[in-house]
């Protein structure tokens, strides 16, 4: 099963576990935030975690099915968006607990997050721009900032654990071993408060923000579509599929200049 739900004293588990990469397909993205939105209704629920199993958070969307159906990157783009929002909406503080890559979708759902906790082997990255696509710089940059997103989303590049704790975009990191754990006891701390006060704060809190998280991804979203419907990136993805290096030499196209 890719998403299993544990709920114990008040705090509940979402688990991602779809090997090999915990990356999503559209009906999965879909089903993620039905089941964010599910949870935050329960009144036996006043805090969620989120973590993964297996060799990495998650890995962003299903490229394959993206290769198979084109078309499927409408609901792809929707159950992600619906996902994220479901998240920064929902009315209970959301932890994410990342260990190993955490690239693409995963920065959506850490970003998304009221507080991210890290192991020490944790990797952020946007790997889009390799892939023929855009998106989650929304929530990337809601994590370190400006010139580090600018610098991820135009190179691909990943920063470390460290990095991220060091930019403020991790609450915490901590040994691999001890992840789970560690969101579990600052889950448990917030779920012994007052729920009204809690639910209360969460959304102070979003209200306050300077940026509108969902309405900024919304906006982002119509360059990605922009993006995946160009031949470069039908090139990222061929190649990508395919395990080859990309061939952007000029072939008279239209490079938006």
């Amino acid at each position: 099963m890719a998403l299993d739900i544990q709920v114990s004293e008040f705090v509940a588990e979402l688990v991602i576990d779809n090997p090999p990469v915990n990356a999503l397909d559209s009906a999965g993205w879909h089903d993620f935030a039905a089941k964010v939105a599910e949870l935050g209704k329960r009144a036996d629920v006043r805090c969620i975690v989120i973590r993964a199993e297996g060799r990495g958070f998650q890995a962003g969307v299903d490229i394959k099915e993206l290769a198979a159906n084109a078309s499927l990157i409408t609901e792809v783009n929707r159950g992600c968006y619906d996902t994220f929002a479901a998240i920064y909406d929902c009315p209970v503080p959301v932890i994410s607990a990342v260990h190993g890559f955490c690239i693409g979708g995963g920065i959506g759902i850490a970003g998304a997050s009221d507080i991210v906790v890290a192991s020490e082997d944790a990797t952020f990255a946007l790997p889009e721009i390799d892939r023929g696509a855009l998106g989650a710089a929304t929530h990337l940059m809601r994590l370190f900032g400006m010139q580090k997103t600018r610098r991820m989303l135009y190179t691909g590049e990943s920063i470390d654990a460290a990095e991220a704790l060091r930019l403020g975009g991790v609450e915490s990191v901590v040994p691999r071993e001890k992840l789970r754990d560690a969101a579990l006891e600052l889950a448990h701390t917030i779920a012994s408060k007052s729920p009204k006060a809690v639910r209360l704060a969460k959304q102070s809190l979003n209200g306050i923000e300077l940026l509108d998280v969902k309405t900024s991804y919304r906006f982002e979203q119509g360059f990605t579509l922009e993006l995946y419907t160009s031949p470069d990136s039908q090139e990222s993805r061929d190649a990508f599929v395919e395990k080859r290096d990309v061939d952007f030499r000029d072939d008279g196209r239209d490079d938006g200049a």
